[in-house]
């Protein structure tokens, strides 16, 4: 278990959601009763792949976050807010789906991932539906800057997924290539995720710029931690098995920094385990041991943390009220995983 947090990093927030699960309750309530509604579907598969991966445990903190934007910003009346967290967590499911395809992955958060079950093809077409949905739940926000942000995310993250298939298992990827994937792929929704609420709040360009701020860095710190989760952490904070990253072939920021400082014997090591699939438990075992001797791990929670404080930073520059207390929890939760 990974433990590098000191007292003094401690916030007041103390790392906790408690502020944004309470804060948004009531407004998630009507979140998730959208969310079945826009499930729905006269073709029987597509509730049934939605509803696997909808009820599978995970926190829905873009949707969360969305709300909670709204909300500091003075967002008052109507449903806009809601209609657009439930096109957010859409949206990230859709991705969960085609993810799971691309990755070949069999388990999601302790689960038979869609396509173990139902084949890719159906996990595909039902990803399709759900980003489909999505988009037109955000046209009946009337809000053609919210549509225009939410849309942009899109096509940033399916390029952002399509570049991570071109540097799939190559040892060669960098660490400013690696940065900018995480940065298409997670970071630009909640980015979006956050960017919105001030914009149906009727806020205007400094507000929308420090919130799309706050999503990035937020993004970015919340990748790196489970990068560092998966070689120091538990299944538990992880919300999947440690290792799993390694198993499945895939370089990670930890990877890239221990290769980097490694001998030729050792990038023989990781070009083997990586590219050419021989990742065991033996391997495994190795892989931990050469990340934590280069001080890979440490390396990658420095910038977690740097990322960390930018988000918390922007955050700060919100209006005294509970959504900046639960947005600044939210940024001080990512990090204090690592605790």
């Amino acid at each position: 278990m990974v433990s590098l947090a000191s007292p003094t990093q401690k916030r007041q927030t103390q790392g906790s959601i408690d502020p944004i699960l309470a804060l948004t309750r009531p407004d998630m309530e009507r979140v998730n009763d959208l969310i079945l509604s826009m499930a729905g579907s006269n073709v029987t598969l597509i509730p049934e792949i939605a509803e696997h991966l909808i009820s599978s445990g995970g926190k829905r903190l873009r949707p969360m976050l969305t709300i909670a934007s709204a909300l500091a910003h003075g967002y008052g009346s109507g449903d806009g807010h809601v209609k657009l967290a439930a096109s957010v967590e859409f949206m990230h499911t859709a991705t969960l789906l085609h993810d799971d395809v691309v990755d070949e992955s069999d388990m999601r958060r302790g689960r038979k991932t869609a396509r173990t079950i139902w084949g890719n093809q159906a996990s595909v077409l039902v990803g399709d539906f759900l980003l489909g949905q999505a988009f037109r739940t955000m046209v009946e926000v009337g809000s053609l800057e919210a549509l225009a942000i939410l849309s942009d995310a899109s096509a940033v993250i399916a390029e952002g997924e399509v570049w991570q298939l071109a540097a799939a298992k190559k040892m060669t990827t960098s660490e400013a290539d690696y940065i900018a994937v995480v940065d298409a792929k997670t970071a630009a929704l909640f980015s979006a995720a956050v960017e919105v609420g001030p914009v149906i709040a009727g806020k205007g360009a400094a507000e929308r710029t420090a919130m799309r701020e706050y999503g990035r860095n937020l993004g970015l710190a919340f990748q790196l931690v489970d990068d560092v989760l998966d070689y120091g952490g538990s299944a538990a904070d992880l919300g999947k098995n440690t290792g799993d990253d390694f198993r499945e072939g895939k370089i990670t920021l930890p990877v890239i920094l221990a290769y980097a400082a490694g001998s030729e014997e050792e990038k023989a090591f990781w070009r083997e385990a990586l590219e050419d699939g021989a990742n065991d438990d033996a391997a495994l075992e190795r892989a931990t041991a050469l990340i934590r001797r280069h001080g890979a791990l440490e390396a990658t929670i420095r910038r977690a943390r740097d990322y960390g404080a930018r988000a918390y930073e922007a955050a700060e520059t919100l209006p005294d009220s509970a959504g900046r207390d639960a947005m600044l929890g939210v940024v001080d939760f990512c990090i204090e995983r690592l605790s």
